[in-house]
């Protein structure tokens, strides 16, 4: 599991990629490059809702680690 390896520029990496994706899929619909379907539409909200989500734990996992290592 990601979230179990404790590295949060990992999941902040992984995070950046999913919200890409979930802004690049709707502008590409938009831009009738892709074929819009209900399916694409879900992917794409269902990758930036867990991209907004996995960045989240990432920002809160690297200041936890910054906190315990004195750098408040």
């Amino acid at each position: 599991m990601l979230m179990a390896s404790g590295n949060p520029t990992r999941l902040l990496v992984v995070s950046a990629i999913l919200i890409l994706a979930g802004w690049l899929l709707p502008f590409l619909m938009v831009l009738k490059l892709l074929t819009p379907s209900f399916t694409l539409s879900f992917l794409s909200y269902a990758s930036l809702l867990a991209g907004m989500m996995t960045g989240l734990v990432g920002v809160l996992q690297l200041g936890r680690l910054r906190r315990r290592e004195g750098g408040e």
